[in-house]
């Protein structure tokens, strides 16, 4: 554990003999410039200099899809430890990049949902944040990967991606995490999709639905907990699929997923697995921790266990 540099007594010859320092690693931010927390991206500075840190390397991107490429210089430049400044979606660019590195990965969670951040136990304070990255414990972390990119929280097709999607646009900006419900509201009267699911090579689901998603973690978007005992070193994903259709049918779904018993739900399945196939009849947008992405008739989903690092309080289990 790196700890705050110590400042040496006025007297010299009446200090005792210093005690060595552990070597800080090479530090990295990568900055959503547009988010918010604390006292912003200078008090971070402050806190992050205020251990010892040399030669801080230091990215700011106006938006989240710019970040790869500054994760990837910061590793050629010799980084070890990254503080990713921003929302979920920042945070998935990111790992995308730094899975299977020898990267420790910090969360600051300075964006509107936070889920990665939330499930981890890590807080949104930004002092508490910082020394968590230097002085939490180690953990390997769990990720996914649809159609060829990581995710860290979730990937869903369906009610979930439109309701992300509508969130967007704008709304997250005036509404915080009230545009996740809002948004919902607006499209729970959607048509379901005929589709077809596979998991771990078999049969699983055949039908009309509403929603897939596919969770690393147990609360997902708008703070509901769709899946209970989830671990994010299993080597497994959590599956649901919801045939809900029309307001009554999901104000009931939507209720036992408040309680913590979305698999008691009459239009709710859910199971684990390695590898995840869907089929769609129809062209559908899907979505991965917050980022909605081109429309497909087919999703592939799988594990990737032990992906990356990252630093987690010493209260998580």
């Amino acid at each position: 554990m790196v700890k705050p540099a110590d400042r040496q007594p006025a007297d010299d010859h009446a200090a005792a003999p210093a005690t060595p320092r552990t070597p800080a690693p090479r530090v990295a931010v990568i900055a959503h410039r547009k988010k918010t927390l604390g006292g912003g991206l200078d008090e971070l500075r402050k806190l992050i200099t205020g251990y010892d840190v040399d030669d801080l390397l230091w990215y700011e991107v106006p938006k989240s899809k710019k970040a790869p490429k500054k994760v990837r210089r910061a590793l050629k430049d010799g980084a070890e430890l990254f503080f990713l400044w921003g929302g979920d979606g920042t945070v998935q660019r990111c790992v995308d990049a730094l899975a299977g590195s020898d990267a420790t990965i910090a969360v600051v969670p300075a964006g509107t949902a936070n889920l990665l951040a939330r499930n981890l136990g890590i807080p949104e304070d930004l002092a508490e944040a910082v020394r968590i990255g230097f002085e939490g414990r180690r953990a390997k972390l769990d990720l996914g990967k649809i159609n060829g990119e990581h995710f860290a929280v979730m990937a869903g097709v369906g009610l979930d991606a439109e309701m992300i999607a509508d969130a967007d646009r704008g709304l997250k900006d005036r509404l915080g995490r009230l545009a996740y419900i809002w948004t919902g509201l607006r499209h729970v009267g959607g048509a379901v999709t005929p589709m077809k699911i596979k998991v771990d090579g078999d049969d699983w689901f055949e039908g009309d639905a509403s929603c897939v998603l596919v969770g690393n973690v147990g609360t997902v978007t708008g703070g509901i907990d769709v899946f209970e005992d989830v671990r994010h070193d299993d080597g497994r994903l959590d599956v649901g699929v919801s045939t809900a259709q029309g307001p009554i049918q999901w104000a009931r779904t939507l209720g036992r997923m408040s309680a913590g018993h979305a698999e008691k739900s009459p239009f709710v399945r859910i199971t684990r697995a390695r590898k995840v196939t869907v089929k769609l009849r129809t062209p559908m947008a899907y979505e991965l921790d917050g980022g909605v992405r081109d429309r497909v008739t087919r999703i592939t989903i799988k594990a990737v266990p032990h992906a990356v690092t990252v630093c987690l309080p010493d209260t998580t289990t």
